[in-house]
């Protein structure tokens, strides 16, 4: 039985009257998790993962695992040292002005040799292409993906886990014999995303995006619009064109008859997944090729995927969440339903404990509901205390185990965090409710289609 008492869970106490400087909490997500004992800052920049929130990353791995492995995707690992040598060729290791790029964090071996700690993989992927190059066409396309730690020396780390300096995240690799390849492979991939954000059910914008430092002729940015996002998104209302603002010139370029002011729609978003064909920028210059039917080398093409996985809870939670209180997207949530039982000492204690102990049981028993379950056996704190508790973790469910439970009533009071209501119920009707909302999913955070379709819209004008 998963039981709280048990959960290494080190909460973050902030006194009323202390000061707080604005730069050590900078986002309502940061501060709920610090404060809930699901991180603990462990520099400028980093930060410790705790249990409860690895659960939530864990289901997050498994998601995106799916995603890909729906398009075709085969995981691997790659180094997390790439050599400064493969990014002096492809370009990336000097900005236009000569400098090494400031985000980079490097460190030199014994041998004098330079790595370059990876924020991105283009060039250790491309590597291992063009060491087993020329592959027959017969291989492709080819989508290999990981999901790993990434490093960026970022100026000003702030908001908690959604910028960073070490983060995790996935990274997937497309590499096709031709253009028309590519961007079928766009296309599918693109698809994916659709999908993924779907089920995880947080309201998401997909826009065009600068391929900036990449490379590559086409990018798509998925963004979760709020507050506290540093990008702004730019979206026509007649036409139905949307692009991050880097490019609104280009969306102006395209919607010639909306001009105009008035027609265009601004809010601020949270970048939390990025696609990009970057055709030979890399290939070209790390020589990936592929032999043809014809029994010639091409250079192939290639496409990158990205999505921030820790950026992904961050996020959800920053747009879920209350000042308060966490709310998770119920896929993601560490724990899908929680258990309170009566106070130590009440005469609901002893005569509760075999009810608490088959519940828990019966709950494991449905389907989506194996291992989500937890017990709050803090016996020596109230009820009332530990259903507030449970509400500032947001478990999607809460089953209150308290004096009409063991009365004639025989009701348990429901806490539904998904639908924000409560209700006395049997036993039976109990476990009928868990069942429903977990086989059903969750509450649909009003995403539509129609956001993407804009997007898979603006892709297929842009191929």
């Amino acid at each position: 039985m998963q039981r709280v008492s048990k959960l290494f869970q080190p909460a973050l106490v902030i006194p009323k009257n202390a000061t707080v400087k604005s730069q050590d909490i900078t986002s309502k997500s940061q501060r709920l998790m610090l404060e809930q004992g699901l991180i603990r800052q462990a520099g400028n920049g980093t930060f410790h993962v705790l249990p409860i929130l690895q659960r939530s990353l864990q289901k997050a791995v498994n998601l995106i695992d799916r995603h890909m492995e729906s398009v075709g995707a085969q995981k691997l690992t790659l180094p997390l040292l790439t050599s400064a040598e493969l990014w002096k060729k492809s370009g990336r290791l000097s900005s236009s002005n000569g400098a090494t790029p400031t985000e980079l964090l490097q460190t030199t071996d014994r041998h004098g040799k330079v790595q370059i700690l990876g924020p991105t993989h283009e060039e250790s992927i491309t590597s291992l292409l063009a060491a087993v190059a020329p592959v027959s066409y017969r291989q492709f396309p080819l989508r290999l993906y990981q999901i790993s730690t990434k490093f960026r020396d970022e100026m000003k780390p702030r908001f908690g886990l959604m910028r960073a300096k070490e983060f995790l995240m996935k990274d997937l690799y497309t590499f096709d014999v031709d253009r028309k390849g590519c961007e079928q492979t766009y296309r599918e991939v693109n698809e994916a995303y659709d999908k993924l954000f779907r089920e995880v059910g947080v309201p998401f914008v997909k826009v065009a995006g600068d391929s900036g430092t990449m490379g590559g002729s086409l990018s798509h940015e998925y963004h979760f619009p709020s507050e506290v996002g540093e990008d702004e998104l730019v979206q026509c209302k007649r036409c139905g064109m949307q692009t991050n603002a880097e490019l609104l010139r280009a969306l102006t370029e395209q919607c010639k008859s909306c001009t105009g002011s008035e027609a265009l729609e601004r809010q601020p978003g949270i970048e939390v997944a990025h696609a990009f064909i970057l055709e030979d920028r890399y290939t070209k210059a790390l020589g990936a090729t592929c032999l043809q039917p014809n029994g010639k080398p091409t250079t192939l093409q290639m496409g990158c995927y990205g999505i921030g996985v820790t950026r992904l809870i961050a996020a959800s939670i920053e747009v879920l969440g209350s000042e308060k209180e966490i709310r998770w997207p119920t896929v993601l949530a560490p724990y899908r339903v929680c258990i309170i039982t009566p106070k130590a000492g009440s005469k609901e204690e002893s005569q509760a404990s075999p009810m608490v102990e088959r519940l828990y049981h019966d709950l494991q028993k449905i389907s989506n509901c194996q291992g989500e379950i937890i017990v709050d056996d803090r016996t020596q704190l109230t009820i009332g205390k530990r259903l507030v508790d449970a509400r500032k973790m947001g478990y999607p469910l809460i089953v209150v185990v308290g004096a009409k439970a063991i009365s004639d009533c025989g009701t348990f009071e429901v806490h539904n965090l998904i639908f924000e209501t409560e209700q006395d119920l049997s036993y039976s009707d109990t476990i009928a409710t868990v069942s429903t909302v977990f086989q059903s999913g969750a509450k649909s955070a009003h995403q539509t289609d129609e956001n993407s379709n804009h997007g898979n819209n603006q892709i297929e004008r842009q191929l």
